[in-house]
């Protein structure tokens, strides 16, 4: 059994899917271990929108238009209930913080299950508000495509290009 050490460094951003279907139960213990992820207070502000229909997908594919973008078997797409969330007592709103939290839950259970995943955040949030008919206060956040990796080369090394250890972690003080 890996170690969450271990599949955190399996992970990685896919950008070549192959066309085979996510299976019901694979995708349903995926969406389950982003389901219980922790948000503040409890608030849990966030849907999540399973989008397989090709024609739906077509559409949301508009929105980001990328060519890797268009072989995705599940785009999931992360919706923010602002109205929902958790503010600070300065008025921090920690809706796209709980969001964050529940992808991240999703990628890491989705490698788990040998699937890969990217985070995609640059897309045309108003176009995807349109396509999906969400309500004004329902916000597009994020994207994660979802699917089995196509490539066999070793895109994971990019993602363990990290700062060092001492660059990123402070103890007690600055």
């Amino acid at each position: 059994m890996q170690t969450f050490l271990e599949l955190a460094k399996s992970r990685y951003s896919v950008r070549s899917y192959l066309p085979s279907p996510v299976e019901e139960e694979t995708l349903n213990y995926i969406l389950e271990c982003g389901r219980i992820a922790p948000s503040a207070a409890n608030y849990q502000p966030w849907l999540i929108n399973v989008i397989r229909d090709e024609d739906l997908k077509k559409k949301i594919q508009e929105t980001y238009n990328r060519e890797w973008f268009r072989q995705v078997p599940v785009i999931l797409v992360f919706l923010g209930e602002h109205d929902k969330g958790w503010k600070r007592g300065d008025g921090k709103d920690h809706t796209d913080i709980d969001i964050a939290i529940i992808a991240d839950h999703i990628t890491l259970a989705a490698a788990e299950k040998g699937l890969g995943t990217c985070w995609i955040c640059n897309f045309d949030s108003a176009k995807c508000a349109g396509i999906l008919n969400l309500p004004d206060h329902i916000e597009p956040v994020a994207y994660l495509s979802l699917g089995y990796p196509a490539d066999s080369t070793d895109q994971a090394s990019r993602h363990l290009k990290r700062k060092s250890f001492e660059e990123i972690i402070r103890y007690d003080a600055y």
